[in-house]
């Protein structure tokens, strides 16, 4: 293997390799107190004090929540240096029409067909009601409701990601989510991007504010009355989208005020892979999760040659990047060539790290994945990419980081869905489990939900 590699080479068979897996493992899942020299700085500026990153959503949700729109504008303006109109907070609906007619005829045709890939997915896995007869005539049912309204936040600091649009306002339109609303910040990259506001209107998303960032997410979660200008803003059910650290700490935040898809932190990928890998595949898809930087990347395998083929090809490959350098930072912060005793560990681990994105590229995927619980997404065989489900394929590409995947599932239309319960119970039904509720009743002492049914089965 080259040494110019820029993933640490880790090997569990030695006594010391499983404690640098553990060891990078534990920087792949954000605790909320880490922030960049620039970003203390920035902090200082804005707030007159070093305060934490989660001290920063504090006090800008709380701001917004009491404030409502002069909060959102004060704060865009001092971190995001734009000063936005008391009126202007929305883009007009004429800007998203320009946008739509402004940019290139294929880019819309990508955008259709993708979005006809997404919704034939989420359709078919939409949740539908169910109902189950009873012996005496009544029935229970299992019903499924849209949410009023919903919030989507895209990102707008580094890239432009209409992607975000298609992966979160589809899977919501399929739910038959009633209004939904975006809010990016007013970046090139965010709600002025040619590209992003484009596809809000092939979507029919008419609803972008110009704010990022924590005061977007506080926006979205406490809304302001239509006086305070701007036409107003109703709060929305659910906030969904990727966003950087402090929009992570402030959907942490307003959690409970409204539901949230998920904390997510840097995009990841775990790839399973034996002596039959494809080693240039196999970088190329390191690579492209490690460019989002932060991005973290790991190889599992027994496979002392394809190891040292996938370093050999990470380094030709990084050389012709354009973000190479913030790609090549990541790699040797968030990368490692983990080299297992077997097939059967590298699954194991695999089960283990619970990624985001899990990729096999063995003899016989299916039966690797079989010995998998925990994933976000599974990507199977060397034609599957994980770019295929971020851009393209149907699944959302909205997926739980950080070993979240043990217990935390991918955003798709049903989060979209709230359940609820019918009890239609006819007077045989009731009358059937009466004893039953009866006995339970007295044994907790709630006699009165016991009265409740005998006062329907007494005898006159």
């Amino acid at each position: 293997m080259t040494s110019a590699a820029p993933c640490a080479r880790i090997d569990v068979t030695l006594p010391e390799g499983r404690a640098r897996l553990e060891a990078l493992r534990g920087k792949l899942v954000s605790q909320g107190d880490v922030i960049s020299p620039a970003g203390r700085q920035k902090t200082i500026d804005v707030f007159g004090e070093p305060l934490s990153p989660r001290q920063v959503v504090e006090r800008i949700c709380a701001d917004v929540a009491a404030q409502g729109l002069d909060a959102v504008l004060d704060y865009t303006r001092r971190i995001d240096g734009i000063e936005i109109p008391r009126d202007g907070l929305f883009v007009p609906p004429e800007a998203l029409a320009t946008a739509h007619r402004e940019v290139g005829g294929d880019f819309l045709d990508s955008v259709r067909r993708i979005r006809a890939n997404v919704e034939r997915f989420q359709k078919a896995i939409l949740s539908r009601d169910v109902s189950v007869p009873l012996a005496g005539g009544g029935s229970l049912r299992q019903r499924y409701l849209p949410l009023d309204r919903v919030g989507v936040c895209v990102p707008g600091g580094a890239a432009a990601y209409p992607s975000t649009l298609l992966m979160t306002v589809v899977p919501a339109q399929v739910a038959g989510v009633g209004e939904i609303v975006v809010v990016a910040p007013p970046t090139k990259y965010g709600s002025e991007n040619l590209h992003v506001l484009a596809t809000c209107h092939e979507l029919g998303v008419t609803k972008v504010a110009r704010c990022g960032g924590a005061q977007g997410v506080a926006a979205l979660a406490h809304g302001f009355p239509a006086e305070q200008g701007s036409g107003g803003l109703v709060r929305v059910d659910k906030i969904v989208g990727p966003g950087n650290l402090f929009v992570a700490l402030a959907k942490q935040h307003v959690f409970g005020t409204v539901s949230i898809d998920s904390i997510a932190g840097p995009s990841e990928i775990v790839i399973v892979a034996d002596d039959h890998g494809h080693a240039e595949y196999i970088a190329a898809d390191m690579l492209a999760q490690a460019e989002h930087s932060p991005g973290s990347a790991i190889l599992l395998t027994a496979s002392r040659r394809l190891a040292d083929a996938v370093a050999d090809a990470l380094v030709r490959r990084l050389a012709i990047l354009e973000r190479s350098d913030l790609t090549r930072d990541s790699l040797e912060r968030f990368c490692g060539i983990v080299i297992t005793a077997d097939d059967a560990e590298s699954a194991r681990i695999a089960d283990e790290l619970a990624a985001e994105h899990l990729s096999i590229d063995t003899l016989d995927p299916e039966a690797t994945l079989a010995s998998i619980r925990h994933a976000g997404a599974a990507f199977l065989g060397p034609w599957s990419p994980v770019a295929a489900g971020d851009y393209a394929a149907g699944p959302s590409h909205v997926l739980p980081t950080g070993g979240t995947a043990r217990f935390a599932a991918g955003l798709s239309a049903n989060e979209f869905l709230r359940g609820g319960s019918v009890i239609h119970l006819a007077q045989a039904d009731l009358a059937a489990i009466a004893a039953d509720i009866t006995r339970i009743a007295d044994t907790e002492g709630l006699t009165a939900h016991r009265r409740s049914v005998e006062a329907r089965t007494a005898q006159p």
